[in-house]
């Protein structure tokens, strides 16, 4: 968690980036952002700051040399010169334009502020967040006469919701700072915004490794496993739910154990192995075969690992436990049963 009880919002510019594909352009400031009370810098301050995990914590790269990041240079100039703030938050909403070009990535307003007192594993650092909203909630505001009340809405950003987000600490420059990211977009815009704006990379930890090892081993059973042997649903499921609960009750994790432990069987392993091998080549992955398990990494994956099994329309299976009280068979008719055993009815 980042504490930002002391925290201050030094400087802030705000710009409206379109979709470049659509040719909507840009609407760019001229001065930064003035407050008018007192209180909205606080409301900021938790929009902004409170949604954001550092657990999951990335840096700025490049395929050949840093300084070629856009993001990372500009940021790099407001830690250096923070008057330049809003300088170069008009060279961030340019760049961010040229990467906004998939269909689905909607106009929105793009915020750059510059915090000073934050405090993250008990240090305290100046940090820039970048943030974009583009979607648009409905408020309605009651509003007291002298003898009546009126109702009016007003469209506007929720402050509970924090759509696109990247805190920057300025912390360990030269390998690319350390970074938060928040993306709530699951659409086919969802990369935009890490790879094409951002260009930033996991840095390798406990909680990227167990989220990067569950990927795989989900990956595997739900993809690469029917192509290779012939398993059913049921099966696949119980695979799922095996690899979840190691995770759960492990602190640590081993490779070896959790091969053996999952899948049991020689020729699955075999497969799963050269998977795992193709597949950290492929999404260049620096992943470790012993590490501490996350269990926040554990909880945020476990939610994508479906238990279900779907019988046509007419029945939803969950199997959570032993694989070995449920069985498949198929009738004189040629009609497909499940067979389940059961104790107490609940």
């Amino acid at each position: 968690m980042i504490d930002y009880e002391n925290a201050g919002i030094k400087s802030i510019a705000v710009h409206k980036v379109g979709n470049k594909l659509t040719d909507d352009g840009m609407h760019l400031s001229k001065e930064p952002v003035q407050f008018e009370d007192e209180y909205t810098p606080t409301v900021l301050l938790k929009y902004f700051i409170h949604p954001f995990n550092t657990s999951e914590l990335y840096r700025f790269s490049h395929p050949t040399d840093l300084s070629l990041n856009e993001v990372y240079t500009y940021v790099t100039k407001i830690f250096d010169r923070p008057e330049t703030l809003h300088q170069q938050s008009i060279e961030i909403a340019k760049h961010l334009y040229e990467q906004s070009v998939h269909p689905k990535v909607g106009a929105g307003e793009l915020c750059v502020c510059y915090f000073t007192d934050l405090v993250m594993e008990e240090r305290t650092a100046r940090a820039i967040g970048i943030f974009k909203s583009e979607n648009k909630d409905t408020f309605l505001k009651i509003d007291a006469t002298s003898e009546d009340f009126k109702i009016r809405h007003e469209d506007g950003i929720n402050v509970n919701k924090l759509e696109k987000g990247c805190l920057i600490f300025d912390d360990e420059r030269g390998e690319g700072y350390r970074l938060c990211m928040i993306d709530a977009q699951r659409s086919g815009d969802a990369q935009y915004w890490k790879d094409n704006f951002l260009s930033i990379t996991p840095i390798s930890n406990d909680y990227h490794n167990t989220k990067d090892f569950l990927s795989i081993a989900r990956n595997y059973v739900t993809k690469q496993l029917t192509e290779d042997f012939e398993v059913s649903k049921a099966d696949q499921i119980d695979f799922l739910n095996r690899s979840v609960n190691y995770f759960k009750h492990n602190d640590t994790f081993d490779k070896d154990e959790f091969v053996e432990t999952v899948f049991q069987d020689k020729g699955i392993i075999q497969s799963f192995n050269t998977y795992d091998e193709h597949y950290r080549q492929d999404h260049d992955l620096q992943l470790s075969d012993r590490f501490d398990i996350s269990p926040m990494a554990v909880k945020k994956q476990e939610r994508i690992f479906k238990s279900v099994l779907k019988l046509d329309k007419n029945f939803h299976i969950y199997i959570h436990g032993d694989r070995d009280l449920i069985e498949q068979g198929m009738d004189d008719d040629g009609r497909k049963f499940y067979k389940i055993y059961f104790e107490e009815e609940s």
